[in-house]
């Protein structure tokens, strides 16, 4: 957690540096029209394709599908949007890369399996990738198999119940009652 914070403080120091070098080399109003020019043109494809995002949406609510990776879109479109807005080279760079759908995609996959999979499989307990215990009971004394890999936990084939013991019924009539 600190290494993002770390990260997202890094990230206007850059700017910072950049504007100055830039302003350096180039004409002060040249570097602040790219970076007026450049959030303006983000932020209109960012409209753009949140609203191609929206009807995506809706389409697949309405054919009954979860709009999954749409709503991820939805996300990083926001956070594009806001990326855009912050006055500066890097994050103008980071929201048009977020805004463009080919670029986006990568961000998605990376989104999806680093962070969202992983918090929905510690809230579930594994059934979100199926990484379940079949054998014994978690946390218990043996080894349970994780993710069906084969077998009993304990390794000694009958399933992980090394303590299971026998018990004695009696079958009960309900007809008396």
């Amino acid at each position: 957690m600190l290494r993002l914070i770390g990260l997202l403080l890094l990230i206007p120091l850059l700017d910072a540096i950049l504007l100055v070098v830039f302003g350096w080399y180039f004409n002060w109003v040249l570097v602040v029209l790219l970076v007026v020019l450049s959030a303006l043109v983000g932020l209109l494809l960012a409209r753009a394709e949140g609203r191609h995002t929206l009807r995506k949406i809706q389409r697949r609510a309405a054919n009954g599908e979860a709009p999954t990776n749409e709503l991820i879109d939805g996300a990083l479109l926001l956070i594009a949007g806001a990326f855009l807005l912050t006055p500066g080279l890097v994050t103008d760079a980071i929201g048009l890369l977020l805004v463009i759908p080919v670029t986006r995609y990568p961000f998605r996959v990376l989104l999806k399996k680093y962070v969202l999979v992983p918090y929905a499989d510690e809230k579930t307990g594994g059934f979100v990738t199926g990484n379940v215990y079949i054998g014994g009971f978690p946390g218990g004394d043996s080894d349970p198999d994780v993710g069906g890999s084969g077998g009993g936990g304990s390794g000694s084939g009958d399933g992980g119940f090394d303590n299971a013991q026998d018990v004695e019924f009696e079958e009960v009539d309900d007809s008396d009652r």
